[in-house]
């Protein structure tokens, strides 16, 4: 029944409709299961669906109606999804400030045993030299009170340092749980390579540049009928599929370009130091690449099993913004989408 469920959250969004229509559709699922409006858990539940993510999907539809809010984003970490990594980054950041401040007080709480032995210090030092006929038992007992105190320093100094090396073993775990975490933040579960959160970054520091953003180009690439590839096939194939693209795409960009899987079945790339023309021929060797590569056995005679893709490509020079270069882009893949005889278009162009 679970599997049932989750194939049906799968299958009710097996084709991604407009970002909108994405939302409404998240947000009804989530009332139904009567789930937090957080922004954490959208992109918990956006990953199940629009990002065709069955094991998540599986893994939800797992927890039954009225989930708890720990159970769910403890899959977000599992599924490492940005705004869980990011809560968990917070949370060790929490409890790195804890372990601080119980250091403060124990070495405040050291500093106090240690003031106490320099008054007792100070104290037998004033007796023993304003009586000079004090009798030796007196002058033993002061002793052991000095004895004593001294004893409580040093238990005190060991106790401390037993529990800094502690603290200190803790902090290394926890700075590398953090260090994890953000790399998980900007890497694609599946593929490996860069996820949208850091294209957006890696744009962004474009048009941040002293000498401007002029001179790249943007190219957004769309798998096509991938959600019909993942119902027929499976979608352990889809993501093979998904990984040997990744591999190529690794192949076919330089030290100083890009490239990152932004969407479930999209790809962005992101080439510096080039014109239209050479952006254009990019796109079209990107394009035969994969249909050349990119081969699959099937059964059905009807299906050649060979991956195509559709190409938007933009400049830098004709935006203004980040967000106006990817809206460019995508201007340009939806006219290839919509004309399989054109694969590749450029904006404006």
């Amino acid at each position: 029944m679970q599997n049932a469920s989750a194939n049906a959250l799968v299958a009710r969004e097996a084709v991604r409709p407009a970002p909108m229509a994405d939302i409404q559709r998240i947000a009804q699922h989530m009332a139904r299961l009567n789930v937090a409006a957080l922004p954490r858990n959208y992109e918990l539940f956006h990953e199940a669906i629009i990002g065709l993510n069955p094991g998540l999907a599986q893994d939800i539809a797992a927890l039954g109606p009225q989930p708890q809010q720990a159970m769910l984003d403890e899959l977000g970490l599992k599924y490492r999804l940005v705004g869980h990594c990011g809560l968990a980054g917070e949370t060790s950041r929490n409890e790195a400030s804890r372990m601080l401040r119980e250091v403060a007080e124990r070495l405040a709480e050291g500093l106090k045993h240690k003031n106490a032995f320099a008054r007792a210090c100070g104290q037998i030092l004033k007796s023993v030299s304003g009586q000079e006929d004090q009798s030796l038992a007196a002058f033993i007992s002061e002793i052991d009170y000095l004895s004593a105190s001294l004893t409580a320093v040093l238990s005190a100094e060991m106790e401390i340092g037993a529990r800094l090396q502690e603290d200190i073993k803790a902090l290394e775990v926890l700075e590398r749980g953090i260090s994890a975490m953000q790399s998980a933040a900007v890497a694609d579960r599946i593929t490996g390579l860069a996820n949208r959160v850091a294209f957006n970054r890696v744009i962004s520091e474009l048009y941040e540049r002293e000498e401007g953003a002029a001179g790249c180009a943007l190219l957004m690439v769309d798998i096509d009928n991938f959600a019909d590839l993942n119902d027929r096939y499976g979608t352990q194939a889809g993501n093979k599929l998904l990984k040997k693209l990744a591999g190529l795409f690794r192949k076919s960009i330089k030290k100083n370009d890009f490239v990152a899987r932004t969407e479930a079945d999209e790809f962005g790339f992101l080439f510096s130091n080039v014109g239209m023309q050479d952006a254009m021929a990019i796109a079209e060797r990107l394009r035969s690449s994969v249909e050349d590569n990119l081969v699959f056995s099937t059964s059905d005679k009807a299906d050649p099993g060979r991956l195509t893709v559709s190409i938007g490509v933009a400049l830098s020079a004709d935006a203004a913004t980040p967000g106006q270069l990817q809206a460019n882009a995508r201007v340009a893949l939806l006219a290839a989408q919509s004309n399989r005889r054109l694969p590749v278009q450029a904006f404006g162009r």
